[in-house]
Formats: structure tokens, C-alpha cells, sequence
């Protein structure tokens, strides 16, 4: 039997957006996609992050930064009650960087590899599966993948209950 997935993107998803963090103690998670995540997983929903880094292949930062973010994210999120089951990354950008990052690829949103490669090694069932995103290239990720998609930022502001009556 096939799992079904919420994948949440990163970056002014679950944390709040700092254009190309840096630092980790600028992480701060988004309180209310945390119950977001939260109300998903007690649904049954495994819990995944996709996200586009594209500031390693600028210089910003590496793949270990971008690691210890994530490792970081989920030290924040265990209080909450909220696991994520991997962590995916796109270290990729198609113009900028050096050549083993410049490259055009299917993990970049808005292509959906991220979420494909996830389905692969989770059997997830991605047609029942959901992707929370605050811009639309994670919206369109979600969509070429088969998932329902949702702009985070309409549902920040409003009751959990009214946001379980939208996604479920």
C-alpha cells in the first residue's frame, strides 16, 4: 500500500524567509505551518521538505550549510511533535555557479523530481498527497507531480480548523 506524502517547501514555508540564510541562528520556524505539518502527519501524511538551494551553486553557502539547516529545522520541530522523513535539495541553478551546479535538472522546482524521487524511495502515492509552497514554482513542483498544491501564505492566517476544511 502506497503512503501518502505533505511535502512543504522550505524557505518562507516553514521557516521564515531570509533570501539565501546564511546563518543558522536566523532560522525561525513558521508557527503556523508547523500546526500545518502537525494536523497532516496525525492524518497519516509522512512529512518531506523539498527545496531549491540555488545559493550554493552561487557561492552563498555549501551542501553541508545547507544540511546543518536542515538537521537544525528539525531539532526546532521535534518539541512540536513533528518528524520529517527526508529532506530534499536542489543544489542546482541552469546559469550561475560552477559547472558541477550549473546545470539544468529535473530536482528544480517547478519540476517535480524532488517529489518523484521521494515517491520512488517512500512508496508514495503522490495523486493523494499534498505540497505546501509560498511561491509558484513549488505550486507548479506539486502540480506536474500529481499533488494537490496550496500557497501556504492564504492559510497562515487562518483557524487550523478552517485550513483542515481546505486541504482535507
Amino acid at each position: 500500500m502506497k503512503t501518502k506524502a505533505a511535502f512543504f517547501d522550505r524557505d518562507g514555508t516553514l521557516i521564515f524567509d531570509h533570501n539565501y540564510l546564511s546563518q543558522l541562528e536566523r532560522v525561525q520556524l513558521l508557527a503556523p505551518a508547523v500546526a500545518i505539518a502537525k494536523m497532516c502527519q496525525e492524518r497519516g501524511y509522512k512529512l518531506f521538505v523539498v527545496t531549491n538551494q540555488s545559493g550554493i551553486a552561487r557561492g552563498f553557502f555549501d551542501e553541508d550549510f545547507v544540511q546543518q539547516t536542515n538537521n537544525y529545522v528539525q531539532e526546532l520541530l521535534t518539541p512540536h511533535g513533528v518528524y520529517i522523513h527526508k529532506f530534499y535539495y536542489c543544489p542546482h541553478h541552469p546559469e550561475v555557479g560552477p559547472e558541477k551546479y550549473r546545470i539544468s535538472c529535473s530536482c528544480r522546482k517547478p519540476l517535480p523530481g524532488m517529489l518523484q524521487l521521494a515517491a520512488r524511495e517512500h512508496g508514495i502515492d503522490l495523486p493523494n498527497s499534498l505540497m505546501f509552497g509560498n511561491t509558484e514554482c513549488d505550486l507548479l513542483a506539486g502540480q506536474a507531480a500529481g499533488c494537490k498544491s496550496f500557497d501556504i501564505t492564504k492559510l497562515l492566517d487562518l483557524p487550523i480548523d478552517e485550513v483542515a476544511k481546505l486541504i482535507f
